[in-house]
């Protein structure tokens, strides 16, 4: 193959499939966010919700809106890449919305904990696996406590689960400390433009 093909091949590439994960409380949603902002041609993936929309919430922007039969019906089909119920409700992510997204190009970013990240990789081997970690677990149990909406239990609680995820860090490709938001944005933008440079997109 010569350079023209391989540089045709480059221009018309799948978007990769970013997954972000991280304790409650570290920050991943500001992060992504800020992601978002600096690294053009990418997306968040919009997922599935069986919960009723909250007021300035648009379909297919922020989520798909379905009633329970149908996501039941999808879970059946194999058409989540991963689902979870969260209280009453369940979430997952569509096979369909993020595979629509990569074919024009775009990277699709999902913000799910280890266990959702597990059942991606499985179902798509080439997915780019980030875990978003606190400077220290006293700086994570600060940052719980400075919101000042959770009790003591509940604080407790999700350090427990911090420690879960952090026990996870093995099965990812890259950490990046959440010390400070500029600099994280930075490195996982940068790990980003790396993963489009890989020569296995050429072939992909």
């Amino acid at each position: 193959m010569d350079l023209a093909q391989y540089l045709s091949e480059f221009e018309n590439r799948l978007g990769r499939l970013v997954v972000v994960s991280g304790p409650s409380g570290v920050g991943k949603g500001t992060l992504v966010n800020r992601l978002l902002e600096v690294c053009k041609n990418t997306q968040r993936g919009v997922t599935c919700t069986t919960r009723d929309p909250r007021p300035g919430e648009i379909e297919g922007v922020d989520y798909y809106f379905i009633k329970p039969e149908q996501f039941r019906e999808m879970i059946e089909k194999g058409e989540f890449l991963e689902y979870a119920q969260v209280h009453l409700n369940l979430y997952g992510t569509p096979v369909f919305s993020v595979s629509r997204t990569r074919e024009k190009g775009i990277d699709v970013l999902l913000e799910i904990d280890y266990q959702g990240a597990r059942a991606v990789k499985e179902k798509m081997p080439d997915t780019v696996m980030i875990f978003i970690a606190p400077p220290s677990m006293d700086e994570l149990e600060q940052r719980l406590r400075g919101r000042g909406t959770e009790s003591e239990e509940a604080v407790a609680k999700r350090l427990h689960n911090a420690q879960t995820e952090i026990d996870h860090i093995p099965m990812y490709d890259y950490l990046v400390v959440n010390d400070d938001i500029d600099t994280a944005a930075g490195e996982l933008c940068s790990i980003i433009t790396a993963e489009r440079a890989r020569v296995q997109t050429y072939e992909g």
